[in-house]
This record gives C-alpha cells, structure tokens and sequence, in this order.
C-alpha cells in the first residue's frame, strides 16, 4: 500500500468502507484532482476480510494497484472490522479505552492527513457497512474539530474546509455534478485493478461481479453527464449552501453545454 505516517496537507481524502467502495462511487473525481496537481489520497477502513471473493492480501495487492492507476499521493487501511463499522462504541465513555475505539482512531488520521475536502458516502444505502461508516465519519470529523477530545496521538484539533457525500447505491438530489469525461478511461482502469470483485473467476455470484455491475455504474455516469451536456459525470452532496468565489469564472468554464435531461426534485 502507498502509505505515510507523518503529518500530511492533503488537499482532497476520499474515505470508503471497502477498499473498491472510491473507485467504484467517486474515482472520477479523485482522479481529475490528481490530474489537476492536487495531493489526493483514499482511506479504506476496513480490509474487506468478509467478502465472499478475495482475501485481505489479495485486496490489499489491488488496492495499491488501483492507487497506481488513479495517480494517488496516499493511500492507508485503518483496519477496522468489516462487516462491524459501528459508529460509537460503550468504550467511548472510559477515558483510557477511548483511544482506541474507531473513533479517536479515525480522529487521529484525519489531525495527522489534515485534508481540505473530504469525500464520504452516503446516509443510505443497501449495505449496512456503508450507513454505519456514513454516520461514524460523520461523528469522526465533528469530534476531530473539538480541542478538548483527546487522542493519543496528541495532535492539534483539524477541521477540514469542507464535507461532501457521494452516492453509491441509493441516490441523492445532487447539492452539484463533477463532469468525469475525460477521466471515465481511467476511473475503469482503477475498478477492474479489483479484479478479485469485480471480474471473479469461479467465486461466488455478488452484484459487483455481476456482468451488468460495470455497465450499471457507467450507465449512471452517463446520466449525470446528460444532465451537463457531457459524456459522464458523478453527483455529489453538501448539507450547508455552497458559495461560489467567482461567478463569472465558474460560469464561464462551464459554458456551452447544454443538458439533454432535464431532473428537480
């Protein structure tokens, strides 16, 4: 894996439940950051030791493949059980135990990466792991920002710029789109890297082996983007009102396309 210890300004963090959950959700964005010069970086948080296909070796092989392909400064595993991704544990209570719980675990990584933006998942979603590590990241990065919640790591209290949610099996009304076309190539290059999920050979039937599962989530894709007028796009939601800096330069890069679907909730 592409790991680092010290403390690190990131500027974006992309953090899944699974080690394909990025790749598969949000790689495109990931992506076009690290072709944009920016320090990207992904954090699995759990091996994904319960998958029907694949060994923790194995996926670990493949995540530091796909890392590879999407042009990554880091990538780290905080190791957490898969299949128990809670997001507050009794442990909590009892100062001692406290720093070891995922929590000030979490907290830890987020004080010493210290990302500007970071990319979680969704509230809902088919998978428990993925609500469970929705609301535990959402606790994480509340308490990361608070002086008086102590970790062991003794690092300052961080608060990154800003938080979005990215969809993975259920959707959401987009806060905005991300146009991902240019970087669609590559963002199927990092998936299939997940070869033992992906594309399993002889293992056991899972929707994201499926021989529709690739297609399904390049057809979604493809809609966002109709709604930019380009080829694929990914959606992408913030619960405060986002500002925008520029108008003039942020409607004038995006200029010219017109929509060829139309959506309000």
């Amino acid at each position: 894996m592409i790991a680092m210890t010290q403390t690190h300004n990131l500027d974006l963090l992309a953090i899944g439940p699974h080690p394909d959950d990025v790749e598969l959700f949000c790689g495109g964005l990931v992506i076009k950051m690290a072709q944009c010069g920016y320090n990207t970086g992904i954090l699995d948080l759990t091996r994904g030791e319960l998958a029907s296909n694949g060994d923790p070796q194995t996926r670990a092989k493949e995540a530091a493949d796909a890392a590879r392909v999407m042009g990554l400064t880091l990538r780290e595993n905080l190791e957490l059980p898969d299949g128990a991704l809670l997001p507050w544990s009794p442990n909590e209570a009892i100062p001692d135990e406290r720093l070891h719980t995922p929590t000030a675990r979490l907290v830890d990584t987020l004080r010493r990466l210290r990302p500007a933006l970071v990319l979680i998942p969704w509230q809902k979603d088919r998978h428990p792991d993925h609500t469970q590590a929705s609301a535990l990241l959402s606790r994480a990065l509340f308490l990361s920002g608070l002086r008086r919640y102590t970790t062991s790591s003794d690092l300052p209290p961080f608060a990154p710029s800003q938080v979005l949610f990215y969809a993975m099996r259920h959707t959401f009304s987009p806060s905005f789109l991300v146009d991902i076309s240019a970087h669609a190539e590559q963002k199927t290059q990092a998936i299939l890297r997940h070869a033992s999920q992906v594309t399993p050979q002889g293992g056991a039937a899972t929707l994201v082996g499926s021989p529709q599962a690739l297609a399904a989530i390049d057809a979604r894709d493809r809609y966002y983007g109709s709604m930019l007028g380009v080829e694929r796009a990914e959606p992408f939601f913030c619960e405060n009102t986002l500002g925008i800096a520029d108008p003039v330069a942020h409607f004038r890069l995006s200029a010219g396309r017109l929509p060829h679907f139309f959506e309000k909730s």
